[in-house]
């Protein structure tokens, strides 16, 4: 069976709780391998080396820092004590997300697994959650939760994409998962309107795209929609999903409206952004 290597980034807050709750529930069904990291946000000048000494550029307190660290060895060490010497923790240096998105990627890692509060109104429109950021720049697939689920069994899988511009997609997470739980996927198209022959012409391209990327067990779905995000919702108060994939191109920020920031942002449901081309 494979082993699903997974990085749980976290700041000891009930948010990276959530995000191991619901590892734990995705190691029922597979072999997980989990990882915590913690990142001390600190200026450029402070670093860690491998043999884990401290080095500054002298305007800083070498000690501070070295307390502050200190603390946070001790928060990771009652993680192992919490939930078993068989996890994994990590501490480093640097800004936060990048930091993250980096060592996911430079160790390969399958999939990064966050708790968020979400963000609304101007704090979305300044800078957004930190799970947003990372949805935005990571290779690596994102999961993002912002409740508890621990008790989640994911019998249906909503697959949001534009089917219209389908390729061949990185989705084995995707196969990986659906395999394991034995569960359904549903291939949703959102569309503004469409007449009888685009339909037709958009459930076909829908067969094409599981086709190619080796989806089993599907529904397809056609909804009319102002926007993807109100498609998603809309859809879900219609069938209950219990987990949602979606693509981005990484082009979020203030002159991009990426569909699946905004998810991550307010869908109380577990979500996994991916990136595609």
């Amino acid at each position: 069976m494979d082993t699903l290597k997974i990085l749980i980034p976290t700041d000891f807050s009930v948010q990276a709780e959530y995000a191991y709750l619901l590892v734990k529930n995705i190691e029922n069904k597979m072999d997980v391998e989990v990882h915590f990291i913690h990142i001390m946000d600190v200026p450029d000048t402070v670093t860690l080396d491998a043999q884990g000494t401290i080095h500054t550029c002298g305007e800083i307190d070498v000690n501070y820092i070295k307390h502050q660290k200190e603390i946070i060895d001790r928060k990771l060490t009652t993680l192992k004590e919490q939930y078993g010497e068989k996890i994994n923790t990590h501490l480093l240096f640097g800004k936060t997300t990048t930091s993250i998105v980096e060592f996911a990627e430079t160790h390969k890692f399958d999939l990064i697994v966050m708790g968020t509060k979400g963000a609304w109104g101007l704090k979305e429109k300044l800078s957004g959650s930190e799970t947003q950021m990372i949805a935005r720049n990571s290779k690596i697939p994102l999961l993002s939760l912002m409740c508890d689920r621990s008790d989640l069994v994911i019998d249906n899988v909503l697959l949001v994409h534009d089917y219209r511009d389908a390729a061949k997609e990185d989705l084995s997470l995707l196969n990986k998962l659906t395999k394991a739980f034995n569960s359904k996927v549903h291939q949703l198209q959102i569309i503004s309107r469409a007449d009888e022959n685009m339909r037709v012409e958009l459930l076909k391209l829908m067969d094409e795209h599981a086709q190619e990327n080796s989806i089993k067990n599907y529904e397809n779905h056609l909804i009319n929609d102002n926007d993807i995000e109100n498609g998603v919702i809309h859809f879900n108060q219609m069938h209950e999903m219990d987990i949602v994939f979606i693509g981005t191109h990484g082009k979020g920020g203030l002159l991009h409206k990426s569909a699946a920031e905004k998810l991550i942002n307010h869908l109380f449901k577990p979500i996994i952004s991916f990136h595609i081309n």
